[in-house]
């Protein structure tokens, strides 16, 4: 064992080399998983030297960060952008699944000579998109809220059925009539296990008046990761409750809601960190020559038949444009996850499935650099990409609880209608003013001819009656400008004229 100090500086310097490796990443346009995953290739046993062989502590560590990247994706999506995709997600993340297991698992079995139930099992193991490869990559492509809310729904919820279908195969258990009933009810009480967890977490934050700021984030976290405690003890998906309860609170009207997400990010990151390096420290590089042939060979699979057809079937009853449907097929990102399902299925003791978690991490880094790389220019030549949208509105949220009052903090980002609008224009609701301007290096007192600029970072103080009209109001004047209340919006005049009333 080594000592604690070489463990926390080892652990430190990692963590380190992982944050620059996301700058590096940026300018060499590759995805950062693969930097994590070479480092820890670089750590293993045919470079420096560390020794590490342990699956199932591998695993659990996988599903542990598993559980936090998709608790940091539910709270940082936001539900007006994806709400539109909410059906094609869901038929992603469900149909899609079934048809890629059944196209992928008959496909290997004629070209690699798999046993019929191996090859389902490896049709399931690459079956699932990787939620943080998704989160990371597409963000920054510039496809329509459509397309991205589909992709983020679909590796947010596609992870449960997927592992369910992976432990169902790599067992000896049969497969009988009742097996999709019981998919169905792990699916089903696991999101709603994470439902009301994110209401009930949701109702209590905001009446907690907790004493530090930074006690909410930790808050929020411990409830999406309960979520899926209380799943698995229900015998139901622990990941999709997690994902749900962090998807409501995301969502929620909750204090600090800024500092929640930026925190819920720097988590999301550790964790991906963490198990990029954890899987790259696990992966021998002595017996990944011989699973370099099956893993092209299961790329061409995926490539060209089991991901087109799944998406094609799920895509049927929303009448989805070929050139989006394309660029779906193309955006099945895969990352950590079929390399953890792959250890869950070497855990179970399935048949060859040492080979299967080698064959899936070379896979990994040849999709990875094929896909990850291509993604912006595939989307131009689709012309699926539209004109940069500016960035939504943040309203954070700091309560007053002696006063009965909120303090909001909102940020005016490039491209907001906001620019160019007098506060006396914003007619907030009666009991709400904006009470400081931050301007650069300048913070100053405003008055009703004062004229929003972008970046701008305003303080508005509002009483606790009418802080929901006031976020609502200030958002409308986002997207709309000072005409919103025109356009079919309603302001809160308070019959002054100016910006607040008091």
């Amino acid at each position: 064992m080594a000592s604690l100090e070489i463990l926390l500086g080892t652990v430190a310097a990692v963590v380190l080399l992982g944050v620059v490796a996301v700058r590096v990443s940026v300018r060499l346009g590759l995805p950062s998983l693969l930097l994590y995953l070479g480092i820890g290739v670089l750590l293993g046993e045919q470079v420096l030297g560390f020794q590490f062989s342990d699956a199932p502590l591998t695993e659990s560590i996988g599903l542990a960060a598993l559980v936090l990247i998709l608790v940091e994706g539910g709270l940082t999506t936001t539900w007006s952008s994806v709400r539109p995709a909410l059906g094609i997600g869901i038929a992603l993340s469900t149909v899609s699944v079934a048809v890629s297991i059944a196209v992928a698992g008959v496909l290997l079995h004629l070209a690699l000579g798999l046993e019929w139930r191996t090859a389902f099992l490896w049709g399931a193991v690459l079956s699932s998109t990787d939620a943080a490869a998704v989160f990371s990559v597409l963000r920054g492509v510039g496809v329509s809220k459509r397309l991205a809310g589909a992709l983020e729904l679909e590796s947010g919820f596609n992870d449960a059925p997927v592992v369910l279908a992976v432990i169902l195969l790599a067992s000896d258990d049969p497969i009988t009539w009742s097996t999709p009933v019981l998919i169905a009810y792990e699916l089903v009480a696991g999101a709603l296990i994470g439902y009301l967890l994110g209401r009930g977490g949701a109702w209590a934050l905001r009446r907690a008046a907790l004493p530090s700021t930074g006690l909410y984030p930790l808050a929020v976290i411990a409830v999406c990761v309960l979520g899926y405690s209380a799943g698995q003890f229900a015998h139901a998906s622990g990941l999709l409750a997690a994902y749900v309860a962090a998807l409501v609170l995301g969502n929620a009207d909750l204090p600090h809601r800024g500092g929640i997400r930026s925190f819920a990010e720097g988590t999301g990151w550790l964790a991906q960190i963490g198990l990029f390096v954890l899987l790259g420290l696990y992966a021998s590089p002595q017996r990944l020559g011989s699973a370099v042939v099956p893993a092209l060979i299961a790329g061409v699979v995926l490539l060209v038949a089991a991901r087109p057809l799944s998406v094609l079937v799920a895509a049927l009853p929303f009448r989805m444009p070929w050139r989006e449907q394309a660029f779906l097929s193309w955006s099945g990102l895969r990352g950590a996850v079929p390399i953890v399902l792959a250890l869950i299925a070497l855990t179970e003791g399935a048949e060859g499935a040492q080979a299967l978690v080698d064959v899936v991490f070379v896979l990994v880094v040849v999709l990875t650099l094929l896909q990850g790389t291509t993604l912006p220019w595939v989307a131009r030549v689709l012309r699926v990409t539209q004109r940069a949208e500016p960035h939504e509105i943040e309203v954070d949220a700091a309560p007053l609880d002696e006063l009965h009052a909120d303090l909001l903090q909102v940020r005016v980002p490039v491209g907001s209608r906001l620019r160019g609008v007098y506060l006396r224009e914003l007619r907030l609701p009666k009991g709400a003013m904006v009470s400081l301007v931050v301007r650069g290096d300048e913070a100053f007192t405003p008055n009703g001819e004062t004229r929003l600029r972008e970046l701008d970072q305003l303080l508005v103080v509002a009483t606790a009656a009418v802080r929901a009209a006031t976020e609502e109001r200030i958002r409308e004047v986002d997207e709309l400008g000072r005409l919103a209340r025109w356009r079919g919006k309603g302001g809160g005049v308070n019959g002054s004229g100016t910006p607040g009333g008091g």
